[in-house]
Order: structure tokens, then sequence, then C-alpha cells
């Protein structure tokens, strides 16, 4: 069977008991939480969790500290739950790997084992056949926003439509950042409705200097404006350089996706759909709308040639190596020459 989707194995778990082991995997550590959370809840009573769940990191235990968690009888409880995070680090020769499998291969029925991989690592094909992995992947756009309104609930929160526009514009989809935001404004307005002016205020940006605006000045080839916003933009929380240029860098190679579709004869009417259905496949981290993204890019493709696109594309890959490199400290420096050079008359980028 493959690997659960984050839905998936919550509606699996309104259906019906959890399963003795599940291996999570992928890159969104949010859900991963959650899907932990979710996971002990369903599995250990509330008023026994104090005795009946422990969490832990695989570098801290060692095979005999395992093999007792895994194997300790619930107390006043059906079954307990033993969380185990940092699993990437289970080498193929270390004993509490070779312990981990051995245990796989008859689980204790009375323990909910939880193996938690941190993102970005390669899926360990092992753990994924010998326990119920769970493919934990982000949230498309739209997924985004409805988990915002969940979590804004859960936290007692209230969100006016336009301060959800900008908290969105503002962050993008990192959930992490997100809740952070949220967990802020829930603090400062208690019961209040949070407006798009309390998001201004707290998050700390300008409603004209959003990520989203500097994006769009710059494929709207505005580049005075562009290298306006740079400073503003960098001084909200959790921006920097390299945040800042990836936006970028999807958005432009998005547009010359639409350029290319239009050099190859798709009709101007067809263009949306088409850019949506390859978003869709793609599903790239960190846009938001796919439908707003799909205009953007189609109106945008008609400001410039593909040559122009593939020497843009060129630029931000240099500017990115540039911020990446730790020799450079200028963040707005460097993004100020991406913006500028991109201002170059067209017959020049021929």
């Amino acid at each position: 069977m493959g690997a659960l989707t984050f839905d998936a194995l919550l509606r699996s778990l309104k259906r019906g008991a959890p399963d003795p082991v599940y291996y999570l995997y992928g890159d969104e550590d949010v859900l991963k939480d959650e899907a932990v959370r979710a996971l002990v809840e369903r599995a250990v009573d509330p008023a026994a969790r104090d005795f009946n769940v422990d969490q832990r990191s695989a570098p801290d235990i060692d095979p005999e500290a395992f093999h007792a968690l895994v194997n300790t009888p619930p107390m006043l409880a059906a079954t307990r739950a033993v969380v185990l995070r940092g699993c990437e680090q289970l080498k193929k020769t270390t004993k509490l790997r070779q312990e981990l499998l051995r245990y796989l291969e008859s689980p204790n029925p009375t323990t909910v084992l939880v193996l938690v991989q941190a993102a970005a690592e390669p899926v360990d094909g092992e753990l994924a056949r010998r326990a119920t992995a769970v493919a934990v992947a982000p949230l498309p756009p739209a997924r985004v926003e409805r988990w915002m309104a969940h979590h804004a609930k859960r936290l007692g929160l209230s969100l006016a439509p336009e301060a959800t526009a900008l908290l969105l514009a503002t962050v993008g989809s990192d959930l992490g950042t997100l809740a952070g935001e949220l967990e802020k404004l829930a603090a400062a307005l208690g019961t209040r409705p949070a407006s798009r002016e309390d998001v201004a205020a707290l998050v700390g940006v300008r409603d004209d200097a959003t990520l989203q605006d500097f994006v769009d000045a710059v494929c709207e080839r505005r580049a005075a404006a562009a290298a306006q916003l740079i400073e503003p933009v960098l001084e909200q929380p959790g921006m920097s350089g390299v945040r800042l240029l990836g936006a970028l860098g999807t958005n432009l190679v998005g547009t010359a996706l639409a350029r290319a579709e239009l050099d190859r004869g798709t009709q101007e009417s067809r263009i949306e759909g088409v850019l949506l259905t390859h978003l869709r496949a793609a599903r790239p981290y960190g846009l938001g709308s796919w439908e707003r993204a799909a205009a953007s890019w189609a109106r945008w493709a008609e400001l410039w040639r593909a040559p122009e696109l593939e020497r843009a594309v060129r630029l931000a890959l240099a500017a990115d190596r540039a911020l990446k490199s730790g020799t450079l400290s200028d963040e707005a420096g460097i993004l100020e020459h991406l913006v500028l050079s991109l201002a170059v008359p067209q017959q020049e980028a021929a």
C-alpha cells in the first residue's frame, strides 16, 4: 500500500483505532506535529496521557531504552504512545536502528509508535515498508487559507478577510511562520477580530510593501518601484533575501512557462487553464492562489520575450548563489543589483 496523505491519516483515525507503527516524513514539519497530536489524542485517553505518552529524540536513546519504551505496559489505559523524532539520524549500522527493525517485525499491540523524520530528508524505504507511512507534503494554497482559519479558531482568534489576505501576502504559505504570527495576534487582541490594520501593525508590514508587491513590480517590469520595495520587505518578520528571491524565481519561471506556451501557439484564452494544469502537477511550494498565479503569469508573459526571461532566470540564480555564498552580507544590495539588471532595454537582452 502506498503512503497515506495527511488528510487520509486524519480520515483513517476517525474510522477506527490507530495502527501499531506510523512513519511520518515529508517537507511540512508543522503538519507532522499536527499528525502526532492527532495520533496521540486517538490512541490515549486524555486522563491517562501523563503516564502513557513518551516523546524522545532518536540520537538520545540506546537500544535498551527504546525496548523499554515500546514494551512498557500502559497504565490505567488500553494503549500508550511513543513518539520518536530525528529518525533520519538512524544510520543503517546503528544498534538502535537494528533494534527498531526487529521491533517492527512484531510490534507491541498496546503501544502506538510514531516515527518522525525531519523535512528535506530522503524517504527511508525500510521504515516506509514496515510501518504505516504518511507523506506530509506542503498544503496547496487554498488549503493554507483554511488551515489558517482552523489554527486561528483553536487560538480563539477570528480574522477579517482583509486581514487573512494581508497575512498571506506577507508570510506566504510557511505554516510555521503563519502559526507564530497568529499566536502574536491572538495574544494581543484577545477576543476582538483581527483587522487588516491589526495585521499591518502587529506583524510589522506596510500595506503597500508586501512580498507579493515586490514580485508584482519586478514581473511587471517596474524596476524603480521594485528596488524601492526591497528594504521595507526585507525588514518584515521572517523575511530574508533568499526567501524573497525564491518567490521571485518561482514567478519568473512561471512567466517563462506562459511565454513558451504563447510562442508555441497556445491560444491566449487557454493560457490560464494550461498553466493551472502545470501548477496542479508540479505543486510548487510558497505560491498563493494558483488561480491568481496563473492569471498573473499569463498577463506578465505579454511584457517579456523568451530570451529576456531566460536571462532573468540566469541572473536570479546568480543572485541566489551570491546570497548563499556567505561571502556577501549586503542582501539589499544584491537584490537591487538584480532588479536593475533586469531593467535593461529589451534589445540588449536578445
